[in-house]
Order: structure tokens, then C-alpha cells, then sequence
């Protein structure tokens, strides 16, 4: 895969000698190879300025220059193998999808696309560039769930037994925000380089409890997934956070920091920087009815969404019944046979998009044609009910924290292996001889 590079120096040095003659500006330049790909130095600079613009709305102290660097080259790094294994398998993200997931995000705030669009150019951000970046995100998404969903296996006896233990505790839930600092060590490590990490892990901590930022500490020397985000995790309950979090945290109090703990990937370092309770006591549920409609060569995005627009028109006009029609064309198999029926479920089960559109609707209200990672939606929200929390929500509440538990597992488990097995090399920033 070398050859790569040859051919990328070579062209840039046929682009300089195109401008040999103009006067001096400054050119981009190559700073990472990625298999196949590159990362520029242009793009090493965007992410680092979007970080340090962060970090100042958030009155967030920054590490040294070179270490925030190699946080973002890393960072960079991942996300240009994702994409190229999006690439690989034909992953794209349409246009009306993107269409789709806009609307969706300036309707959650109230908005427009057009006030949105006018709010993003404010910030200084483009509409294209928003775009583009939405439209990364989504793939991003995609390949993690395609991917690392074939993974994980979630059994009846996992779930049962997490039922009787939510039981026995009375549903009661104590979320835990967590940070986490990850010392690594290299692949089949010798004993010096264990001894390394060690030290490393047990200075960090020794920093730490003498009061050094937890977040800056982590930007500058985690390996960890959330290192650019200063190792902060998102509110997690026990039963959904990764193991090795959970059989730490239990029973810790707020700003405890505990470790280091060693595992096969390095010495992990953990602060407990916040906790909250949360008691669940009733539960919205929903009743709902779909048909959907898959993209495919044979059918196009636009065709799909033409289609579903058709049917909202037949059936409010009385001249087609929702439940027929799904069962004629839906393409979901499990609600096709029912007439399009989900039953009832708390509508944190459906994706995001699914969710968010049940909640907009009234009682017997029907959707427009929307997209979710699934295809093309043509929804019903047939009735809502408050109620007790029921054994089949335990089921399903009980399912969501194992699978997201595994997920975030296997997600790094699959990050690590693309990375292991690329060809990577970080090149050297040139230097000016005069």
C-alpha cells in the first residue's frame, strides 16, 4: 500500500510545479496515510480549532500542543477507517435521507430548515459544511450498527436474570457519569513495557489526587474512546456500562477515583464525576403501525418516498386501509402479517427518527413518508397509555441496558481490530531549511 503515497507525493509535487512560477503560498500538505487514504494537514487544523473553540465555550483548560494533536490525529484516524469500510461495502447516505434527518433536527428545535440554515451561517458554519458533516455522522452511525450489531448475542437467561434484579432493587437506578483515563500497552507487551504503562498510570493517578484536572489530564494522555472529550462518558446505569466500569463503580461516591485497574488493553484509571437517581415508576407506551419501504437498486430513495406519499393520500381520501396496504407492500416481515401493527412499546425501543415521529402524532394521526437507518416509514400512531411498569417492559428496559452495555464493548473490541490490521503511518511535519 506504499505505492499510495508515491503517487500522493508525486501529485502534489506536479501541483507545486504548476505554481513555481505565481508567488509563494502556502500549500497543503499529506500528514497521515490510511491504507488507500490520506488525512491532511488542513484537516488536523479544522478539528484542532473546533476543539480549542470547545474548550473556551466551556471554559475547558487544554493540554500541550503536541499532545492534543496526537488526541485529534487519532481521532481522525478512526473516523477515516470507518468511513472506508462504509466505502467498501457500498454504505452511502442519499440526499433525502439527509433531507430527511434536517428536518427532523430543526423541527426538535422549533425551527425551519431556513431558520436553521440562518442559525448555522450566524455561528459562522455554512449550510454545505453542516451538510457534510451530518452526513459523515450518519455513516458513522451506520457502519458502527452494521458492524458491531452482527456481534453481540443478548440471551433469554441475561435478561431474566437482569429482570429479577431490577425487582429485588425495586427499579430503582443510580446513574453514574463517568470519566476514564486508559494508560494502553502495546500488543503482547514484554515485562519492561508493562512496567512502563504501570508507572505511567500510577503518575497520572498521583497527578490526579493532587488535584490536576481530570479532563486536561485526559485529552493529554488517555487511549481511551472519549479521550478528545476529556474521558467523559454520557450518564450510564450500571447495567449498560461497560463491565469494567460496573464492577468498579457500584457502591462509589461522587469524585471517587479508583484504580489503576489492568486489563488486556492497559492500566484504566476511573472518576466517578457524578451521580444521579432515578426512580422508574410508569412508563409511556405507544401503539403504532408502519409500513416500510427498503431502498434498493431496484427501487430508488425517491420512488420509495413516492410511493408512501401515495398511500397517506389513498388512505386519508378512504380509498385504500392502512393495514391492508401494509400488509401488501411492508417490508418489515415481524408487523407485515398484523396489518403493519407494532403493539404497544415505550417508544425509546424504535430508532431515533421512528421515536421522535410517534411522539409528534396524535391519537389515529398518520406520518409523513420519513427515513430511519431501516428505509422508508409510513407511520400510525394509533393510541398512548401511562402505564405501571410492566414485565414486558422490565423485558424490554432489561434488553436495551445488556445490548448497549455490549455494544459499547464490542464497539472499541471492532475499532481496535480495523486499526490493528491498517497500514498507517503518520508522517513527519516538514521542515524549513531556508
Amino acid at each position: 500500500m506504499k505505492h499510495s503515497k508515491k503517487i500522493v507525493t508525486a501529485l502534489l509535487a506536479l501541483a507545486m510545479s504548476h505554481t513555481a512560477v505565481a508567488a509563494p503560498v502556502a500549500l497543503d500538505r499529506v500528514s497521515v496515510q490510511i491504507n488507500d487514504g490520506i488525512i491532511l494537514e488542513s484537516e488536523i487544523g479544522n478539528m484542532l480549532a473546533t476543539v480549542r473553540a470547545n474548550a473556551k465555550k466551556s471554559n475547558q483548560t487544554l493540554p500541550s500542543d503536541e499532545a492534543l494533536r496526537t488526541q485529534v490525529v487519532e481521532r481522525l484516524i478512526l473516523t477515516r477507517l470507518q468511513l472506508q469500510m462504509a466505502e467498501r461495502i457500498g454504505l452511502q447516505i442519499g440526499d433525502l435521507q439527509l433531507d430527511q434527518t434536517i428536518e427532523s433536527i430543526a423541527k426538535e428545535q422549533k425551527l425551519t430548515v431556513s431558520q436553521l440554515q440562518k442559525q448555522l451561517e450566524n455561528d459562522g458554519l455554512s449550510f454545505s459544511q453542516y451538510r457534510e458533516q451530518l452526513r459523515e455522522e450518519i455513516t458513522l452511525g451506520e457502519i458502527q450498527r452494521i458492524q458491531v450489531q452482527r456481534r453481540i448475542q443478548v440471551s433469554p437467561q441475561e435478561i431474566s436474570g437482569l429482570v429479577k434484579l431490577m425487582q429485588e432493587q425495586g427499579l430503582k437506578e443510580v446513574e453514574f457519569q463517568i470519566g476514564h483515563i486508559l494508560i494502553d500497552v502495546p500488543n503482547d507487551p514484554s515485562s519492561e513495557q508493562l512496567e512502563a504503562s504501570s508507572k505511567r498510570a500510577n503518575l497520572v493517578l498521583k497527578r490526579l489526587k493532587e488535584g490536576d484536572d481530570f479532563r486536561s489530564t485526559a485529552i493529554a494522555s488517555s487511549s481511551g474512546p472519549k479521550a478528545l472529550e476529556g474521558g467523559v462518558w454520557d450518564y450510564m446505569n450500571i447495567n449498560e456500562m461497560p463491565t469494567l466500569f460496573a464492577e468498579v463503580v457500584n457502591g462509589a461516591k461522587n469524585g471517587d477515583i479508583i484504580g489503576p485497574i489492568k486489563s488486556g488493553s492497559g492500566f484504566h484509571i476511573i472518576k466517578v464525576m457524578d451521580a444521579r437517581g432515578l426512580q422508574v415508576k410508569e412508563v409511556e407506551e405507544v401503539k403504532s403501525r408502519h409500513i416500510l419501504l427498503k431502498p434498493s437498486p431496484i427501487l430508488s430513495e425517491e420512488r420509495a418516498k413516492a410511493m408512501l406519499v401515495n398511500f397517506q393520500k389513498q388512505i386519508l381520501s378512504g380509498e385504500a386501509e392502512f393495514a391492508e396496504l401494509a400488509r401488501q407492500y411492508s417490508e418489515d416481515p415481524g408487523s407485515a402479517a398484523k396489518g403493519g401493527e407494532l403493539g404497544w412499546s415505550s417508544p425509546d425501543v424504535y430508532v431515533p427518527e421512528f421515536a421522535q415521529t410517534l411522539n409528534s402524532l396524535q391519537d389515529n394521526e398518520i406520518s409523513e413518508p420519513f427515513r430511519t437507518t431501516h428505509g422508508w416509514h409510513l407511520a400510525q400512531l394509533l393510541a398512548k397509555r401511562t402505564t405501571d411498569a410492566t414485565e414486558q417492559f422490565n423485558s424490554n428496559r432489561a434488553h436495551q441496558l445488556i445490548f448497549r452495555r455490549k455494544f459499547n464493548e464490542e464497539l472499541q473490541a471492532w475499532l481496535d481490530e480495523m486499526r490493528s490490521d491498517a497500514y498507517i503511518e503518520v508522517l513527519e511535519p516538514e521542515v524549513d531549511r531556508g
